[in-house]
């Protein structure tokens, strides 16, 4: 369905070029489900809105390949992405209240892109998103039809864009966040549905998320992201089961167990790095309890593990330190 290669996606500033994506690689195959995960800051919301086209290029810079069934779309046109965003790829941003435009009514921005992608007559466009509205889990939806933005709350205001992005039966649905303003149960709603759309129309998403119950959920691959780079990459059995990198450890022990009553929770040493703030090495070293002096000095490459599995880490190119940091791992 879509390969991003070699995306780089950087931003000018005072202090010249800085990049936010680095040298990021990745598929989705049609009907696939792929999780995106990390902390803030960590360029998954960045590489969502290089993929759509929507970096500002007065500001920013995106360099790379993008290939959606076979075209670049890093080179393509203005009038060519209004095309695809929306009809062909959509997008479910992660704020609604700077994602609706508060001049118009939800009604307006729901059906303009059946009337513009579809050619749909206004009886015909209004009935659809009606219908979305109601699957989406909104009550009294004929009379959210004429209200504006301001006056939903945010969980409203975000199952209108869920319907929004879903309403075109995009071939592929980029999800940033799409569940976080919700609460537990319209979040099982929303997945459900997101679920059925994935079925029953062979729709692929990417799921950006820092909620890994969400990707186990969801998705049947998953990327890690750390610092602008994929750390992590394979099945979400794999990863879940026998993680690699130093860091998607740190992403898994965080996960609070209710069966286990502990006084504080982990959580990673240390603080994500400022984008082009470290230059050298592993960018994930300053917060790693197994960094090496290579670790400081040298960056590692993505490299081809056991059963599809990707890790960047130098820990992996040594197999006696691989052993130990396994061992170290399972005995925690």
């Amino acid at each position: 369905m879509i390969e991003v290669k070699d995306l780089q996606t950087s931003f000018r500033t005072d202090n010249g070029e800085i990049p936010v994506v680095d040298s990021v690689s990745f598929h989705i195959e049609p009907g696939e489900v792929l999780g995106i995960v990390g902390e803030s800051g960590c360029g998954k919301s960045v590489t969502s809105l290089s993929i759509m086209g929507l970096v500002p290029t007065n500001t920013g810079k995106v360099q790379g390949k993008i290939q959606f069934k076979g075209e670049n779309l890093a080179t393509a046109s203005e009038a060519r992405m209004r095309k695809i965003r929306g009809n062909e790829i959509a997008m479910i941003f992660q704020e609604p209240m700077t994602s609706l435009n508060p001049l118009f009514t939800i009604g307006e921005q729901l059906t303009e892109s059946l009337r513009i992608h579809r050619k749909w007559n206004k009886k015909q466009a209004r009935a659809r998103a009606i219908e979305m509205m109601k699957l989406v889990g909104l009550g009294r939806a004929e009379a959210l039809m004429d209200e504006y933005p301001h006056q939903l709350s945010g969980g409203m205001r975000q199952r209108v864009m869920i319907a929004m992005a879903m309403i075109c039966e995009p071939e592929l649905l980029i999800a940033d966040e799409p569940t976080t303003t919700l609460d537990v149960t319209i979040q099982a709603q929303i997945l459900e549905l997101m679920k059925k759309l994935n079925r029953e129309t062979n729709t692929a998403i990417m799921m950006i998320t820092h909620d890994l119950g969400v990707v186990a959920e969801m998705c049947q691959r998953m990327v890690v992201m750390y610092a602008g780079k994929i750390v992590e990459e394979g099945d979400v059995s794999t990863v879940f089961q026998s993680p690699k990198h130093p860091y998607t450890v740190g992403l898994i022990q965080s996960v609070p167990d209710m069966r286990e009553k502990k006084e504080r929770l982990y959580s990673i040493p240390g603080q994500v790095p400022k984008p082009g703030s470290q230059k050298l090495g592993c960018q994930f070293a300053p917060r790693c309890t197994h960094a090496m002096d290579r670790c400081l000095s040298e960056a590692p490459p993505l490299q081809p593990f056991n059963n599809g599995q990707k890790v960047r880490c130098w820990l992996y190119g040594d197999r006696k330190g691989a052993d130990i940091y396994d061992s170290a791992i399972s005995s925690s």
